[in-house]
């Protein structure tokens, strides 16, 4: 069905783009409405003291604490960011609140013979406590106020709502889950920018493979799953879904290049003439763009061309072999990124004294901190600072573990690279070829090493050391995973993620040697041989640390990234990915992860996406989540020296206890 344009006159808005107390019909809704994520959508308040609503124009009034402060209450702008704490727990969080805040939101879906059918959705904001009378209240009073032949739909805004609503029959509320709602858009935002350039569709992995190599920096590679290795090039497009988090997403947000889920792109591509043609690519947190250029621009090489990565030369001395737990961050240049960081991580767990209170500390104007946000998330409402250190701390140490384990130094990789004339040959070769920028020379001369590493065996002497690290563990037949630990890694404006090998599978004494020279010739593959030369990362310079630990079985796995990676400038959320098994599942692309935005400032939790699944997680297990979403966030303060609002990239697993282990900490790339 289509609705047609109401007869009557429709009400006319204040100069400030305000009606109150009319109802609301679809020409109405259409003159007030701004745009968010793709949909019009326009702010509604419902005072019940005056049994009134405000529909409100997004245009003027993007916040509707402001408007209730000043034009419903008299409030002056300094009262407001005087009073906003205790204001904001008024309007979201007080059972017998005066005013029910919210969004209204048109949407359509489609008959099966085509004609669209719009429908509005109501929604409060993420943080809202409303009950469940409350949401019932609210949903009852807009739906006598707007047009009776459009469908009103109430989306749960959080977890707790959902909770709230169980057993509200859909006949009673009808509503609709946020991921039933955006779970298959057309177009999904995954990492915002622009760019011109050339669009390059490849509808098979065997057509990428075919024409990989002459893929250059203006071109926009398009495909349903973008391989790990794909080059630096102008920008990415997904044909089908994906998350945020996976491998090639995290290298789009390091490069600082658009990325997004486009899924209509056959019918963009048809309809436009779009594959091979110039075009103008925008990706933003609520729409994406795809426009044809008539001819070919002018354009500037993008910043990362120029690009050159300072790295600090390794330290290959005679350093040991080390326990996870004795190493500090600072052992980075010794064992690598990767592996001090996880001692660094055994050092919080272990500490009285470290502060894990310094995001919350920083000001977000108009308030001069979210001190009073971290005491509500701890359970230590109003506590002194030193209190909410110590409450931090606690929480951290009682939510997440540090993998036991050994990190194999530089030093052993050096001895073993040094231990073959014919290893240091084909090194002198490649150098050469990077010396002279010979492309066509990179990449044969870099598989040549790679499988002349695999023939060679490992000297005696270090052979031993790497076995009698974990006597006991090959003893007991143990399984074991083994991990790369690069200095070529986590550098700003280098995370390589996903370019270095790790080995899961590992048993026995051979099959931990092969694994450890496996890990060592990842770091001469063609890829991240290309990538690091694009950046001006020396070969001699870059080393190879290796982390051998115990398998744990995990019933979870995932990866947390401390911001919200579509939305920049959103400091309260977390995002969290998970899927079955190990967190490899989530970054190398093989299943669609289950996907959270968890608030850690003012609480709550939100499901983005069901992915392969199909269904939710239990409440239960999105309650540890959320304590995990929070732990991660007061790590942050830590790990991000200097910097607190610089993201951290966390993969971890839940074990069968029930206890979440962190097996790698980075900062993400952004």
């Amino acid at each position: 069905m289509t609705l047609a344009q109401d007869a009557a006159p429709v009400p006319e808005a204040a100069a400030d783009g305000t009606v109150v107390g009319a109802n609301l019909s679809l020409p109405l809704f259409r003159t007030l409405s701004g745009v968010l994520a793709g949909h019009p959508y326009l702010k509604v308040v419902v005072d019940r003291a005056e049994d009134t609503w405000h529909v409100l124009d997004t245009r003027v009034h993007p916040f509707h604490v402001d408007y209730i402060a000043a034009r419903i209450l008299g409030m002056t702008p300094g009262q407001l960011d005087a009073e906003l704490d205790a204001f904001n727990a008024s309007v979201y969080m007080a059972p017998d609140r005066r005013f029910l805040l919210g969004v209204l939101s048109l949407h359509s879906d489609e008959d099966a013979d085509g004609p669209e059918r719009p429908f509005l959705v109501l929604e409060t904001t993420e943080a809202d406590t409303m009950h469940g009378a409350l949401l019932q209240d609210f949903y009852d009073y807009v739906r006598q106020r707007v047009d009776g032949r459009l469908p009103l739909l109430l989306k749960p805004a959080n977890h707790g709502q959902e909770h709230e609503l169980a057993g509200v029959s859909d006949a009673r509320l009808p509503r609709i889950l946020s991921q039933e709602l955006f779970g298959n858009r057309t177009r999904t935002c995954l990492n915002p920018g622009a760019a011109r350039g050339r669009l390059r569709y490849f509808r098979s992995l065997r057509e990428y493979r075919a024409d990989a190599a002459d893929l250059g920096w203006s071109d926009i590679v398009a495909m349903a799953g973008l391989p790990d290795d794909v080059p630096r090039v102008a920008g990415f497009i997904n044909t089908a879904a994906t998350t945020p988090l996976s491998h090639t997403n995290v290298l789009a947000s390091g490069w600082g290049i658009p990325n997004a889920i486009v899924r209509d792109l056959d019918a963009l591509v048809e309809r436009h003439g779009l594959d091979g043609a110039w075009v103008d690519y925008r990706v933003r947190d609520d729409t994406v763009t795809l426009e044809r250029l008539d001819r070919a621009p002018e354009l500037e090489r993008p910043v990362w061309d120029a690009q050159r990565i300072h790295i600090e030369p390794p330290l290959i001395g005679d350093a040991p072999i080390m326990e996870l737990h004795r190493l500090r961050a600072d052992d980075r240049d010794s064992y690598g990124t990767k592996a001090a960081n996880l001692g660094e991580l055994h050092h919080v767990l272990d500490s009285r004294s470290a502060d894990l209170t310094a995001f919350y500390a920083r000001p977000r104007p108009p308030r001069p901190d979210l001190l009073a946000h971290l005491g509500a998330r701890l359970g230590e409402p109003g506590a002194p600072l030193e209190q909410l250190r110590s409450a931090a701390l606690e929480r951290v140490a009682g939510t997440v573990r540090a993998p036991r384990g050994v990190a194999l130094p530089f030093h052993l990789h050096h001895l073993y690279l040094t231990s073959s004339p014919a290893l240091q040959q084909g090194i002198g070769k490649l150098k050469l070829a990077l010396e002279l920028d010979a492309d066509e020379m990179i990449d044969p001369l870099a598989l040549d090493l790679q499988h002349l590493m695999r023939s060679t065996p490992i000297p005696d002497e270090v052979a031993r050391a790497i076995t009698g690290s974990v006597p006991g563990l090959l003893a007991e037949d143990r399984r074991l995973v083994v991990r790369s630990s690069s200095n070529a890694e986590d550098l700003p404006g280098f995370s390589a993620a996903g370019i270095y090998d790790s080995v899961t599978t590992v048993r026995g004494e051979q099959q931990l040697l092969s694994a450890v020279v496996h890990v060592w010739a990842s770091l001469l593959s063609p890829r991240s041989v290309r990538m690091r030369h694009q950046v001006g990362i020396p070969l001699d310079d870059t080393y190879m640390g290796v982390i051998v630990q115990e398998y744990a079985p995990a019933g979870l796995g995932g990866v947390l990234v401390t911001c919200n990676p579509t939305r920049r400038e959103d400091f309260r959320n977390v995002y969290l990915n998970c899927t079955a098994g190990s967190p490899e599942r989530v970054v190398d692309g093989t299943v669609l992860p289950h996907q959270y935005l968890y608030n850690t400032v003012e609480g709550g939790g939100r499901t983005v996406a069901v992915g392969s699944s199909g269904t939710d997680l239990a409440a239960d297990t999105r309650a540890q989540l959320a304590r995990l979403a929070l732990a991660g966030r007061l790590l942050q303060s830590h790990f991000s020296e200097g910097a607190p609002d610089d993201p951290l990239d966390i993969e971890w697993l839940m074990t069968d206890e029930g206890a979440f282990q962190l097996v790698q900490v980075r900062p993400y790339a952004r």
